[in-house]
């Protein structure tokens, strides 16, 4: 009962955060397709090296066990598939399911439009399941749960990697937002 109220609590918690940064706003995700804002990109990523170099620094201090975190099989076809058909609706739509819902949340026409749309799409998704059932499960990779069992190498050396990507679109997201800005674009 505490898990389900604390994970309502945080739900909304990071509701509040998407809409605050101003991700409940179609206009402001199209426009990381148009190179133009970076915002969401940065926020995304950022929270998910935070998580990971937090996490290792937990298993190190003995606080997180990493075997006893379920990690699913990941099937790469079914990837691929899946994330290219929810890029495309993220691009004509401009918002993804949790911006969706947040965009519902604060009454933006085109937010319950793509909500009511996702729902729609995952009712027919799950009507014809058993048809797409051989493209979920392509692709699978086995070769390990995690980064650094998969590529063979230490998880020390994954994280340097991802915290330098992140200084990365840091750095080519401000240049690129730079240029919007000169041109007029923002």
């Amino acid at each position: 009962m505490i898990e389900t109220f604390i994970a309502i609590l945080l739900g909304f918690g990071f509701g509040f955060v998407l809409e605050r940064a101003g991700f409940g706003s179609g206009c402001k995700l199209t426009a990381q397709f148009r190179l133009t804002d970076w915002s969401v990109f940065k926020v995304m990523f950022g929270a998910i090296v935070f998580t990971a170099v937090g996490l290792y620094v937990l298993e190190l201090a003995g606080l997180v066990e990493a075997a006893g975190i379920y990690v699913p099989i990941p099937y790469l076809w079914a990837i691929a598939a899946g994330g290219a058909l929810i890029g495309a609706g993220f691009a004509v739509g401009g918002y993804c399911p949790g911006t969706s819902a947040v965009g519902l949340m604060t009454g933006r026409i085109d937010a319950i439009v793509f909500f009511v749309g996702l729902f729609i799409g995952t009712f027919i998704f799950a009507g014809f399941f058993p048809q797409f059932d051989a493209l979920t499960t392509a692709g699978e990779f086995t070769k390990g749960d995690r980064l650094p069992e998969a590529l063979g190498v230490p998880e020390w050396l994954v994280l340097v990697a991802m915290v330098g990507a992140a200084v990365g679109v840091f750095v080519l997201g401000g240049w690129f937002e730079r240029r919007a800005r000169a041109a007029g674009q923002v």
